[in-house]
C-alpha cells in the first residue's frame, strides 16, 4: 500500500510539474511580445494568404504612397503608442482601425484601405499595444487595448472637430479590440462598428485552440496562466468578453465571420450577436477561413458595409 501511495504521489507531482510547465510554456509563447511570432500564427490560423499577396502587395504600395503621418501618444497606464493617419479632405468621416494579433497597422488593413479612402475616409490605423511601434511587454487581446482605443478616439475628434464621423473596424484581435469598446460610454461622434472574426474572450479562444490544436484539457492550464497574467499584465483572462460587453452596446454593430474558420470559430460571432443590446447586421462568407473574408468574397463584404455605412453615417 505504501508503494502504491508514493507512486501515486510521484505521478500527481509530475502531473503538476508537467500542467505548470505547460502554462508557462503557453503564457510565455502567447502574451509575451517578444514570442508571438506571426509565421506562428498565420499557420496556426490555417489560411492561405499567399494566394492574396499579389493584390495586398499592390494595395500596399497604393496606401503608403497616400500622404499620412505618424502619430504618438501615452496610454493612461504610460505606454507609448503609434498609429498611422491617412488624412483626406475635409477630414468629416474617420475610419479608426485596429489589426489582429501579432499584426500591426501597415499589414492588416491594406485591402480594405481602398475602400475608404475612395470614398473619403481619413484613416487611423491604429497599432495596438505590444505591436508594431507601440510599447509594451504584455498583450493585452483586446482587454486592454479598448482602453487605449478610446484614447484614439478622442485623438480624432481633437484632430478633426466635433462634427467629425467615426466608424471604429476591427479584424481579429482588432474586432474583439471594437466590441470590447462598445460596452464603454463613447461619445456620440462614434457612429458604428465594423467587427470581422472576433473572439469572445482571451479565456475561450485559448480553449478552444488547446482543445482542438493541442488535444490537451484546458484545466487547470487556464487557471495557471490566468493568475499569471492578472500578476504580469493586469487583467484577467476572462475579465473582459466581447459577448458580454455588447450587451452595454448603445451603436449599431456589423458583424463579419468566416464559416471556414478553425481559429475563431463562427459560433462566437452567433454568441456575441445573440447578446448585443444595439442593431447587428452580420454577414457570414461562406469558405472563408480566419481573417480571410474580404478577399474570399469581395463584393459581399463591400456591399455589407456599404449598405451599414450608409445606414450610420449622416
Amino acid at each position: 500500500m505504501k508503494k502504491i501511495l508514493k507512486v501515486t504521489a510521484a505521478a500527481a507531482g509530475l502531473l503538476a510539474a508537467v500542467q505548470a510547465g505547460g502554462s508557462a510554456y503557453l503564457y510565455r509563447r502567447t502574451m509575451k511580445r517578444s514570442n508571438a511570432k506571426v509565421e506562428r500564427t498565420m499557420k496556426m490560423a490555417g489560411t492561405d494568404w499567399s494566394q492574396y499577396f499579389p493584390l495586398i502587395g499592390k494595395r500596399k504600395e497604393y496606401l503608403m504612397m497616400q500622404p499620412h503621418e505618424d502619430v504618438f501618444k501615452r496610454s493612461g497606464d504610460g505606454l507609448k503608442l503609434h498609429a498611422l493617419y491617412f488624412p483626406q479632405k475635409g477630414e468629416k468621416k474617420v475610419a479608426v482601425c485596429f489589426h489582429g494579433y501579432t499584426g500591426q497597422a501597415s499589414s492588416d488593413f491594406c485591402g480594405l484601405s481602398t475602400y475608404y479612402l475612395e470614398r473619403g475616409y481619413s484613416l487611423l490605423l491604429v497599432d495596438q499595444r505590444a505591436h508594431g511601434q507601440s510599447e509594451g511587454e504584455y498583450i493585452g487581446f483586446g482587454c486592454l487595448d479598448r482602453v487605449d482605443a478610446c484614447s484614439w478616439i478622442d485623438w480624432v475628434i481633437k484632430r478633426c472637430g466635433s462634427q467629425v464621423q467615426i466608424v471604429l473596424h476591427g479584424i481579429s484581435m482588432g474586432g474583439s479590440t471594437v466590441l470590447m469598446t462598445s460596452g464603454l460610454k463613447l461619445p456620440d461622434q462614434v457612429k458604428g462598428i465594423i467587427s470581422d472574426c472576433a473572439f469572445t474572450s482571451p479565456k475561450q479562444v485559448f480553449t478552444h485552440v488547446l482543445h482542438t490544436m493541442y488535444h490537451l484539457p484546458a484545466v487547470p492550464m487556464m487557471q495557471i496562466t490566468d493568475f499569471v497574467n492578472r500578476k504580469k499584465a493586469g487583467y484577467g483572462l476572462d475579465e473582459c468578453n466581447a459577448a458580454r460587453e455588447v450587451r452595454n452596446a448603445k451603436v449599431p454593430i456589423l458583424l463579419i465571420h468566416g464559416d471556414a474558420d478553425t481559429f475563431v470559430p463562427c459560433r462566437m460571432c452567433e454568441e456575441i450577436e445573440r447578446n448585443c443590446a444595439s442593431k447587428t447586421t452580420k454577414l457570414i462568407v461562406k469558405g472563408a477561413a480566419h481573417a480571410e473574408s474580404y478577399y474570399k468574397d469581395m463584393e459581399a463584404y463591400e456591399n455589407a458595409m456599404t449598405e451599414f455605412l450608409e445606414g450610420v453615417m449622416e
